[in-house]
């Protein structure tokens, strides 16, 4: 099995609004790379990119179906990111209800 290199993470692989974006279209399906840069406005190398930081994070597979290249979502990988905002929701949710507590004690 073949390791991904240790600087690309799915934290650093989400943190441009157009590999989140490019995630978004493959939650929906499977796309062909063709599809997805006519969403985008840049040229075909720059998408490239942007699937390959995507690839090398684990959070995308792309495969040959003749002469295209499908990509497809691996949302199993982005489990590190939702324990890691699920800590921040109950702290909020938390903090919210002493402040609901609070001002039920001004009234």
């Amino acid at each position: 099995m073949s390791r991904r290199p240790a600087s690309i993470d799915s934290f650093r692989a989400i943190a441009d609004p157009t590999r989140r974006a490019v995630l978004d279209m493959l939650r929906v399906r499977e796309r062909p790379v063709k599809e997805i840069a006519k969403s985008f406005r840049m040229k075909q190398p720059s998408l490239s990119q942007h699937l390959r930081v995507l690839r090398d994070a684990g959070l995308v597979t792309q495969r040959r179906s003749g002469r295209e290249r499908l990509y497809r979502i691996q949302p199993q990988e982005l489990k590190p990111v939702a324990e890691w905002i699920t800590q921040y929701e109950r702290f909020w949710r938390h903090k919210l209800r002493d402040l609901s507590d609070h001002l039920e004690k001004q009234k």
